[in-house]
């Protein structure tokens, strides 16, 4: 039985429905705030499978008291994701204090936990990106989300007992089908596609940045896909315990990323360039890539997809479809 937070949001449901129909027979318990309309087209179609109940989010610790379940796994991918978000005290609450009561079940119990961190703890980037757990302590994220999920991996390095294996990962940026509900979080190319279909052009926000020209902001785009497979890795294979990056290892830009979505739907580009909101500017990352020797030294050999290949399957495989994962 495999416990899961954030049944509801994009990557955990992703998960939810890639593992009943890897392992129908396989236990779930799905986590969330399953009040929110708009996000139960990710979940509802798990409900009538065999082995599939729901819990929610704010009563989840009362019912494990009660039912103590025989957990394999706890899935911990639940949290306030929102990088506009100033509400420190809401990203305690649920960043922080949350996962730390998770965890501490976990080594209670002895059960297997893997967590999502993010790379916005990385900040800037001013001390790279590797996936060192030594260079932790020094890394400054740029806003209260970055920081939630850095105070916790800071937290968890410094705990003297431990689930019997963990993993916790720097997720970069996740594309790819159940994302719908997330508005503006939602990837460029969810954004790209919908504004190409409504009027044949995208537009890009501006570099403010004097070493990046307009759309040649970087980033490490990782596909859905690759994302479960890798966290598949981690729940069969318990590898060495630790922080983990998760992306696709190689920095592309927002201009190949739309040109990459025009491609998908076999139209020509159109793309302008419009000046990056005030409230995100200040803290916008113009360079992200994920360093992934640690996770492959581990093991991990599956090949990711590249950019233009996860953007075509997300584009004419969902997207175009209307289909959820």
């Amino acid at each position: 039985m495999i416990l899961l937070t954030g049944a509801a949001g994009f990557i955990a449901s992703a998960w939810a429905a890639h593992l009943k129909r890897s392992e129908p027979s396989l236990p779930l318990v799905l986590v969330d705030d399953f009040s929110k309309k708009e996000k139960q087209r990710n979940y509802a179609p798990l409900l009538p499978l065999p082995n599939v109940q729901k819990v929610e989010r704010e009563v989840l610790f009362q019912w494990l008291e009660a039912e103590n379940p025989p957990l394999t796994a706890i899935l911990h991918i639940g949290a306030r994701t929102d990088t506009t978000e100033f509400d420190v005290a809401l990203f305690e609450k649920l960043n922080v204090v949350y996962s730390q009561n998770l965890w501490n079940w976990a080594v209670k119990k002895q059960i297997p936990f893997i967590y999502a961190s993010s790379a916005a703890t990385y900040g800037a980037g001013e001390q790279g990106y590797q996936d060192d757990e030594s260079l932790i302590p020094k890394l400054k994220p740029l806003n209260p989300y970055g920081n939630s999920k850095q105070l916790f991996d800071l937290w968890v390095l410094s705990q003297s007992q431990t689930p019997p294996f963990w993993a916790g990962l720097k997720f970069f940026n996740v594309y790819g089908a159940n994302e719908y509900h997330k508005g503006r979080m939602a990837s460029v190319v969810f954004h790209a596609f919908q504004q190409i279909q409504k009027k044949g052009s995208m537009s890009l926000f501006r570099s403010h940045h004097p070493d990046f020209a307009d759309g040649q902001q970087l980033r490490d785009f990782v596909y859905i896909k690759d994302v479960i497979s890798v966290l598949d890795f981690l729940r069969q294979q318990q590898p060495k315990s630790g922080i983990y990056n998760l992306g696709s290892g190689k920095a592309r830009s927002f201009l190949d990323l739309t040109k990459a979505v025009f491609a998908a739907l076999d139209k020509e580009p159109k793309i302008d360039f419009i000046d990056t909101p005030i409230d995100i500017r200040d803290t916008y990352q113009y360079f992200t890539q994920a360093t992934m020797q640690k996770i492959i030294a581990q093991g991990y050999n599956r090949p990711f997809h590249s950019l233009e290949e996860g953007v075509s399957d997300y584009v004419k495989a969902y997207l175009l479809a209307n289909k959820g994962f």
